[in-house]
């Protein structure tokens, strides 16, 4: 799956997890841009895309990453 679709499958997410329809994510974000994104909305939104992709992330994994473009880098490397 290329990084374009990877974007287009995370962007509804997105949307639902911080009910937020104009949020479109971008490799740039990260939490410190989306005031909706708390410890709570990080979980629902990982758990989330682990559903709509049937992938696991690690905590390892997770707690590495900067931005949505290391989180896309990531889902690119389990599908």
């Amino acid at each position: 799956m290329e990084s374009a679709e990877i974007y287009e499958r995370l962007t509804p997410i997105f949307q639902d997890v911080f009910d937020r329809d104009d949020l479109v994510p971008h490799a740039a974000l990260s939490a410190a841009d989306v005031e909706e994104w708390d410890s709570l909305s990080h979980i629902r939104l990982v758990v989330a895309i682990e559903q709509a992709l049937n992938i696991r992330f690690t905590i390892g994994e997770l707690s590495s990453l900067k931005n949505v473009g290391q989180m896309v880098d990531l889902i690119r490397g389990k599908l």
